[in-house]
């Protein structure tokens, strides 16, 4: 039995997100015995990443509900900057932080903790495309491959996803044996 086992992660999922840091998280995950859940605006909707890469929604965003979640995975692309306007997605990562639970990042995934107002004296890495908006937001950047925070896992670039993918997973068992 993998020490994920039960574990459930919620991963918003929307066209021109970023296909490698959707895939490859999900797929870590899958393996250590968590189950990831996409969620997207609409309902068993085929979403094109931005390398063209096809990802089905397995529910509605708007019908998610944090409690039943052990974390946030959270992708960047494109995608962050139209789903930061959907108030349920912001909602929830806020229920994720107020219950402490994970929130892992990548890239212009950041844009929606942003949005959420949840990075405020966290230290975060991401693209250097958002640096600037972290800082505004109050958020401690840094230039890293990956960032561990408490329960906020953050990384910059496809290139960084093993170093991403063994902090989620390591955070998340932290987590799950407390």
């Amino acid at each position: 039995m993998s020490h994920l086992e039960g574990a459930r992660i919620l991963c918003f999922v929307g066209d021109d997100y970023e296909d490698l840091e959707l895939w490859y998280p999900k797929l870590r995950l899958e393996e250590n015995g968590a189950h990831v859940t996409l969620a997207g605006q609409e309902n068993g909707r085929t979403y094109r990443g931005k390398n063209g890469y096809p990802a089905v929604s397995d529910a509605l965003i708007a019908e998610m509900e944090a409690d039943d979640f052990q974390g946030v995975l959270v992708v960047g692309g494109w995608m962050p900057d139209k789903l930061r306007r959907d108030p349920k997605v912001l909602e929830l990562v806020r229920q994720f932080e107020a219950a402490q639970k994970l929130i892992a990042s990548v890239c212009h995934g950041p844009w929606i903790n942003i949005s959420a107002g949840v990075v405020k004296g966290y230290r975060y890495t991401s693209t250097p495309g958002i640096k600037d908006d972290l800082i505004n937001a109050g958020a401690d950047w840094v230039d890293q491959p990956v960032v561990v925070d408490r329960h906020h896992v953050s990384s910059r670039r496809p290139p960084d996803l093993p170093a991403f993918g063994k902090a989620i997973i390591d955070t998340l068992g932290k987590q799950l044996s407390t």
